[in-house]
């Protein structure tokens, strides 16, 4: 790619650079800040304006990706949101990237159903479903949570296997997941969580830091304490 290419900037509302709650898979995950629905329930309500976030460029997130590739096995990119396809050109660059670094079981979440994004005729869009490996189209319902297929958030949506490289398989009929981390002072929460546990981590801080463990004192002979 050109230079010019590479400094294309993006809004990113959060990135996993290794996780199993996003797709099939160790995936790298990716949130761009901003979406025009505003499905109700949706889990990440802060992720939807299109101000905040964190800027970065093409360079910068293919560096990312490839290290978490090299460090930590990942397979492919999961994009979410945010809505993927209002970011269409910095999506389609990252998928374009994710070919060229051979993380190609690629697969991102529209709240727009694929004829949606087809009858939008932005060649943007149409290249990036080309190069697209799964796409899990459809707004979130609330009043009809999937209870039944894995990394699906409610009923309606549909899984589309776009190439050959996935099928509907036993991985798809697991009970999802939900992963926490902390770090410092913060909690970071992906993956798909129960109803009764939406929001209960939101606002959540550390008050203390976790203390270190303190290493057991060593008794001085009487010899040493005669010596002081």
């Amino acid at each position: 790619m050109t230079g010019a290419a590479e400094e294309l900037t993006m809004q990113i509302a959060q990135v996993v650079p290794c996780t199993e709650a996003e797709g099939p898979g160790k995936r790298f995950a990716l949130w761009f800040q901003g979406c025009p629905l505003r499905c109700p329930g949706c889990c990440n309500p802060e992720f939807l304006s299109f101000k905040g976030g964190s800027t970065k460029t093409l360079r910068e997130m293919t560096d990312e990706i490839q290290q978490a590739r090299d460090e930590s096995g990942v397979e492919g990119i999961t994009l979410l949101g945010g809505e993927p396809t209002a970011h269409a050109p910095a999506a389609l660059a990252l998928a374009r990237r994710s070919r060229e670094l051979e993380t190609t079981l690629f697969w991102f979440a529209s709240g727009f159903t694929v004829e949606e994004l087809r009858e939008k005729a932005d060649p943007n869009v149409l290249e990036l479903i080309e190069l697209t490996d799964i796409l899990v189209d459809g707004p979130y319902i609330r009043e009809q949570p999937d209870t039944e297929r894995r990394w699906i958030g409610s009923r309606n949506q549909r899984i589309h296997f776009l190439t050959p490289r996935y099928s509907y398989d036993e991985q798809w009929r697991t009970k999802n997941t939900l992963e926490i981390r902390v770090v410092g002072r913060e909690i970071t929460v992906n993956g798909f969580p129960a109803a009764n546990a939406v929001g209960l981590w939101k606002g959540w801080r550390r008050k203390k830091p976790i203390p270190l463990p303190v290493a057991p004192e060593t008794k001085r002979s009487p010899e040493e304490t005669d010596a002081k």
